[in-house]
């Protein structure tokens, strides 16, 4: 699936990726290839994304590492759109 993660300063990613879980308003959830169409409002926590990232050094230091190869990205809020394999997160 490609992935963009926007927020209001800079598009932080923009690239294929294997899964993203997010922190949606009533938990998290994640999304996979072939996904339902889906828009939801972002909570408080870590988008986790799933699958090799190529991070420009200008963002690198926004991620972290997590577990089982995750690559993790703190937001404060949000909102996502799944549609056609295409998950574009806009996030605080």
């Amino acid at each position: 699936m490609y992935l963009e993660i926007v927020t209001p300063e800079a598009v932080l990613f923009s690239g294929e990726v294997t899964s993203v879980a997010v922190p949606g308003e009533n938990g998290e959830f994640q999304m996979l290839d072939n996904h339902a169409p889906i828009i939801s409002l972002l909570g408080k926590g870590n988008v986790k994304v799933y699958g090799d990232m190529n991070l420009s050094e200008e963002v690198a230091d926004k991620f972290t590492k997590g577990e089982n190869g995750a690559t993790l990205l703190p937001i404060t809020s949000g909102t996502i759109e799944m549609k056609d394999n295409k998950v574009i997160v806009l996030a605080d």
